[in-house]
């Protein structure tokens, strides 16, 4: 059992009801904050001392929804035609990428979103996976990464029938039931049942989806709505609204993940919210597909924010959705938007024993330790306006992540992260070279 006490620092909390508390100490525990509190640490025997004062700790920061299969992709080098409207983007983009993908590149893009998530306060990614050469096995690989590096996470496959037809569906599927299982052993990651997007997913998949999450107890993660044309294509194809059509199969259910969701209707936003399914909002994606705004994101009751694949820097993620915002004539604060992001550890409750989300007793010990200079009075009731509009992961000095020290002033213990990055480009390259080969 290993024991670590913060000493002297301030505690900012970024859940509800926000705080700050000066000059106390946090005691940690085998994997849970044990006190708070002024010489809370007198007396503690601990095998790691961190001398804080000046330094913030706040519980660390979850991404909703991310996409590791993208970790290689930066700046990546390859030909690719019109890519005019999102079908085409994702034809001649992101679904040449995934089926470029083998163990080897799944294993380096976990290790790079991972190192990347926890150097920005990260502590925990809610992944969603595709490699439809390498389905079987690969739910493992991505969490191997995750384990290695120490960042908590859940990940998933998604089912989708873009490429081989059933035969891929079935292949998905099975891949999500056995990773949703063992998983269990884990420490750090959960598995959920993933599903690309409904208009990829015919009816008997969505069926074979249901069965899985009845079998394993596992919510679904799902695209939906991200652009219109998934709306016109369940109404021609199905005649139906897609939040009906996944009712009907038993999809939406307290543990679920529907991502997106910028075309979906106001009834749809009402069954969602009736079944407490959670909703993730990925405004810099969203931006950069040109799909339009998400305007339905102040009636969702269990709205996360993620990214969707554009890194795992939730400090960055959540100024650019706070401004898209107020450009858009919303009228959200700062504590609105932080709100949302810290209730990314409600999802997180749903797959791991314990409370997350407070520097508090009895909560999980998933902490990030900022060097934040405050220009002007940092408390309670403009906490969210100091994350907002001058924290960042510029900030981020130091990572713990289940109790245990990751990211100790900027270095990895244990990891030779220059090794892992020079390797992760060689791969890189390797996938490039192959991708640029495939016909979209």
């Amino acid at each position: 059992m290993s024991t670590i006490v913060i000493k002297n620092t301030r505690v900012m909390q970024t859940m509800p009801p926000f705080a700050v508390t000066e000059d106390v100490d946090v005691v940690i525990s085998d994997g849970i904050i044990l006190s708070v509190g002024k010489n809370a640490g007198d007396g503690v025997k601990a095998d790691k001392v961190i001398q804080a004062k000046g330094k913030t700790v706040i519980p660390g920061n979850v991404c909703g929804h991310h996409h590791y299969y993208s970790g290689l992709s930066r700046g990546m080098l390859i030909s690719a035609g019109p890519q005019t409207d999102f079908i085409q983007v994702l034809k001649e983009w992101w679904w040449r990428l995934d089926r470029g993908l083998d163990e080897e590149a799944c294993y380096y893009s976990s290790l790079i979103c991972s190192l990347d998530a926890i150097k920005a306060g990260t502590t925990t990614c809610i992944d969603h996976h595709a490699s439809p050469n390498y389905i079987k096995g690969s739910l493992d690989t991505i969490a191997n990464g995750m384990e290695e590096v120490g960042v908590r996470g859940t990940t998933c496959y998604e089912v989708t029938d873009r490429n081989f037809g059933m035969k891929e569906v079935e292949a998905g599927v099975a891949e999500n039931i056995s990773f949703a299982k063992s998983s269990k052993r884990r420490k750090l990651v959960r598995g959920m049942i993933g599903g690309h997007a409904p208009f990829t997913i015919p009816d008997e998949g969505l069926r074979m989806m249901s069965e899985a999450m009845q079998e394993t107890g596992s919510g679904l993660h799902l695209h939906v709505a991200e652009d219109k044309y998934d709306v016109v294509y369940s109404h021609h194809h199905y005649n139906k609204d897609i939040i009906d059509r996944l009712d009907f199969f038993g999809l939406l259910t307290p543990n679920s993940l529907l991502v997106h969701g910028l075309w979906l209707n106001e009834k749809e936003i009402a069954k969602i919210n009736e079944q407490g399914c959670f909703f993730a909002h990925n405004a810099r994606s969203n931006m950069n597909n040109n799909v339009g705004y998400c305007k339905h994101i102040q009636d969702v009751d269990n709205l996360i924010i993620g990214t969707d694949g554009c890194g795992g820097n939730m400090f960055e993620e959540l100024k650019i959705a706070f401004f898209k915002h107020k450009d858009q004539g919303g009228s959200w604060w700062p504590g609105d938007y932080l709100t949302a992001l810290s209730r990314g550890n409600k999802l997180v409750e749903k797959y791991f024993d314990g409370n997350f989300g407070r520097v508090e007793a009895g909560y999980k010990a998933d902490l990030a330790i900022l060097d934040y200079q405050n220009p002007t009075p940092l408390v309670a009731d403009n906490a969210a306006a100091h994350f907002v509009w001058g924290m960042s992961s510029n900030c981020v000095e130091s990572v713990i992540v289940d109790g245990k020290l990751v990211m100790e002033n900027h270095a990895f213990p244990g990891l030779d992260t220059a090794e892992i990055y020079a390797k992760a480009a060689e791969v890189a390259q390797r996938v490039w070279k192959k991708v640029d080969k495939i016909a979209p």
